[in-house]
């Protein structure tokens, strides 16, 4: 264990699973149970309306089933609810939870134009949707006010979005494409970290050959995401992925790794490994 202590100034190991509601309740509650259980940090939900209930009383009800999991949105998309309504909403899962509840946010995922028409709701341009982002933020720092913090998690890519995440967010993620290249992102987190010190995750779709539904696209080839050494797979082996996250932190500062739940008893050993050094 002491081979894996966090040095002096870098943040230690946590782990988070994203465990939509894929099957009966008493199913899922054990789920949740499990993951607890495994030592995973975060209980985390996607905002997308085809896959299960509402985030916010999901999320509720998965707070009462572990008294030490917290619990997030990966991630809210600000198109989807006005920004007081998001910022109301997170604030009551603050109260509700005693402080276990972080605002995962983002613009959206590719395609979001085609949710909101058939929603019914305006579609906006890239640039009013982290317009919304900040707005929703902005409100909820207002409804927590000075003696209560909620966290936040940004998911961004562009410069315009890496921007606002330097001023408002607490953990921030790189909204990485297949196609983005290892450097690419590594570059990214380089240039995030000159400027401020956050807590820095990765949305991990894939573990060996098991690609999450609900993280990544129909079409995914894990074979090729291993082949271009993407940071969207790990290895199902332990002992590598113990070697691979260890190396994704000393060379990018990632400390944060969110995996699907189909994945997260394959990775429960380097989560016993790993979490907190």
């Amino acid at each position: 264990m002491a081979d894996h202590e966090a040095p002096g100034g870098t943040r230690p190991f946590r782990f988070g699973v994203v465990a939509p509601i894929r099957t009966d309740l008493a199913a899922w509650r054990d789920q949740v149970r499990s993951i607890a259980d495994s030592g995973y940090s975060t209980l985390l939900m996607p905002d997308v309306q085809q896959w299960q209930p509402a985030p916010g009383p999901t999320l509720a009800v998965a707070a009462t089933l572990a008294a030490d999991l917290r619990v997030g949105t990966w991630v809210y998309a600000s198109p989807l609810r006005p920004p007081w309504s998001l910022a109301w909403e997170a604030h009551s899962l603050s109260l509700l939870t005693e402080g276990r509840f972080e605002m995962g946010i983002g613009t959206g995922r590719p395609g979001i134009e085609d949710e909101l028409r058939q929603l019914g709701l305006p579609v906006v341009t890239p640039g009013e949707r982290l317009s919304q982002v900040r707005d929703a933020v902005t409100l909820l720092r207002d409804l927590d006010g000075p003696d209560f913090h909620t966290p936040v998690v940004m998911a961004v890519h562009g410069p315009r979005a890496r921007a606002v995440a330097v001023d408002l967010a607490d953990t921030v993620t790189f909204a990485g494409m297949p196609g983005n290249s290892r450097a690419k992102i590594m570059q990214m987190a380089a240039d995030f970290r000159a400027i401020r010190d956050v807590e820095l995750a990765l949305h991990v779709s894939v573990v060996g050959d098991t690609v999450s539904p609900f993280m990544a696209p129909p079409d995914t080839d894990p074979a090729a995401l291993r082949a271009a050494d993407s940071l969207l797979a790990l290895p199902s082996d332990p002992t590598a992925a113990i070697d691979e996250v260890l190396r994704r932190r000393e060379e990018g500062g990632f400390s944060y790794f969110v995996v699907g739940a189909n994945a997260a008893a394959a990775l429960a050993p380097v989560v016993a490994e790993l979490t907190g050094h």
